[in-house]
């Protein structure tokens, strides 16, 4: 994988975690997504601009992909709200790669090999060390968290599968706009207009600047080098919020939960590479 190549990835990570870090930590973390959104939408909308293209085909998909980010961010704020990022964060992200696999096996007619089965089994065990990471982990808050992370991971699994047939039929930064555009508006709508002009500053827009720039620094990525190591690298967003999410957080991050973070790393990484 080139440098230059590497870089743009790891930065697109360090954006990744970082919009996720400001919006679970934020007073009112409602209306700061709802506002991040907003704010996502309106940096976007030149660049998209300037490239635009979409073709018919691609409405139903943008329609599917649009609902599917609008309960995905709603799930993903309540998650925040109810248990640690450093659970939350690996254990969906890690659990939508594995997922998107099973379906492609599954019913898409893909194969699979031996290291995609050996990164099934790292995710997992990953999972199982990340939810055991702390002394609360037995309590009633962390199973909801549990169970809220393992919905997220399904959602992003959905939409990514709905984004891959998609974004045949548009640029992609036609694509994600107007993928935007439907959580900005119904998510603002779901908080209310006046929490979300309430939440404006810096953490809100920092937030909605780094989606813009974590997708973007993606695609940079991509032109420079293959789909499989850029979303391999992409993916050590999740180590990079565990151990971010102590400092920023002041969550109980513990050896076991960086522990199980990377393993969930290296799983995700075997199943995008091999």
């Amino acid at each position: 994988m080139p440098l230059d190549a590497l870089g743009l990835a790891l930065a697109a990570a360090v954006l990744h975690a970082l919009w996720n870090l400001l919006l679970a930590g934020a007073r009112d973390r409602e209306g700061s997504a709802a506002c991040a959104l907003v704010c996502a939408v309106v940096l976007f909308a030149p660049v998209a601009a300037a490239t635009w293209r979409v073709e018919p085909a691609a409405w139903p998909f943008i329609a599917a992909s649009a609902a599917l980010e609008v309960v995905y961010v709603v799930v993903l704020i309540t998650a925040y709200g109810r248990a640690d990022l450093s659970l939350v964060y690996p254990v969906s992200r890690g659990l939508a790669p594995v997922l998107v696999l099973l379906a492609s096996v599954a019913f898409l007619g893909f194969g699979t090999s031996a290291g995609e089965v050996v990164g099934v089994g790292l995710v997992a065990c990953g999972i199982v060390v990340v939810r055991g990471g702390s002394g609360s982990s037995s309590s009633a808050r962390a199973r909801s968290g549990l169970l809220l992370a393992i919905l997220l991971g399904c959602l992003i699994a959905t939409y990514t599968l709905v984004d891959r047939y998609g974004v045949r039929h548009a640029n992609p930064l036609s694509y994600v706009e107007l993928i935007l555009i439907g959580p900005a508006v119904v998510y603002t709508l779901i908080v209310g207009p006046r929490r979300a002009r309430a939440a404006f500053g810096r953490r809100p827009v920092v937030a909605g600047a780094s989606m813009l720039g974590a997708y973007g620094l993606t695609l940079a990525a991509l032109r420079l080098a293959s789909a499989a190591s850029v979303a391999a690298v992409r993916e050590s967003s999740v180590v990079i919020a565990v151990l971010l999410a102590a400092p920023m957080l002041r969550e109980p991050v513990g050896s076991r939960r960086v522990a199980g973070a990377v393993l969930v790393v290296t799983g995700i990484a075997l199943i995008a590479i091999l």
